[in-house]
């Protein structure tokens, strides 16, 4: 696992356009029905990674405006509530996500909201370059941190290791400190814990 300096990873520098994947009408990758787009390259290098093949920087096929029109005629559909970021580090793609996350907004505005998993933790985030911190503006809820192979749980909502953190971005700008996602399933809670509150 890799810890960079604050600005030390530059997008514009690793970043070759490339996407591992994409997947519409997604219902694993945050809260509702999710069109989810995968980038490619990552430097964290996170042991037990669940897709170390998008650490390569040119892993899938180029990111196109056609992709970018499909990704956003999927997201017209009434029961899609919003986009979601993964990779690799959709924070050493911003090109890519910024392109896209500008659009998202300036289309639906707040109608649609915006996840992103990324190996940053969200104070990390705060000292890093210019395009990092746009695309930081742009997301609802960020899901933080390294993945830790030590921490890891699979009872967890969203994140594979309990380091890891769901926040609520808006939030967190305005109170200055990472504020933690008000609908997430507590990491104390078990899934047996919630079967037995459904069954109540």
């Amino acid at each position: 696992m890799r810890n960079p300096k604050p600005g030390e990873w530059r997008s514009d520098k690793l970043t070759q356009r490339y996407v591992g994947d994409y997947k519409p009408f997604m219902f694993v990758d945050g809260e509702g029905v999710r069109c989810s787009l995968y980038v490619s390259g990552c430097l964290f290098a996170c042991e037990g990674c669940f897709n170390q093949a998008t650490w390569n920087f040119r892993y899938g096929n180029p990111y196109t405006v056609a992709l970018e029109e499909r990704i956003l005629a999927d997201l017209l559909q009434p029961y899609v509530q919003g986009l979601t970021l993964l990779g690799g580090e959709p924070f050493l793609n911003t090109g890519v996500c910024l392109e896209l996350t500008r659009r998202v907004r300036a289309e639906f505005g707040a109608t649609k909201d915006i996840w992103s998993w990324t190996g940053y933790t969200y104070e990390e985030l705060l000292l890093e370059t210019d395009d990092k911190l746009e695309l930081l503006g742009h997301i609802d809820v960020l899901v933080d941190g390294r993945f830790d192979e030590a921490l890891r749980d699979f009872k967890l909502q969203f994140r594979g290791s309990s380091n890891q953190r769901i926040i609520d971005v808006k939030k967190s700008r305005a109170a200055g400190h990472a504020v933690l996602w008000a609908n997430r399933v507590d990491a104390t809670e078990s899934y047996e814990q919630l079967e037995k509150q459904a069954l109540i």
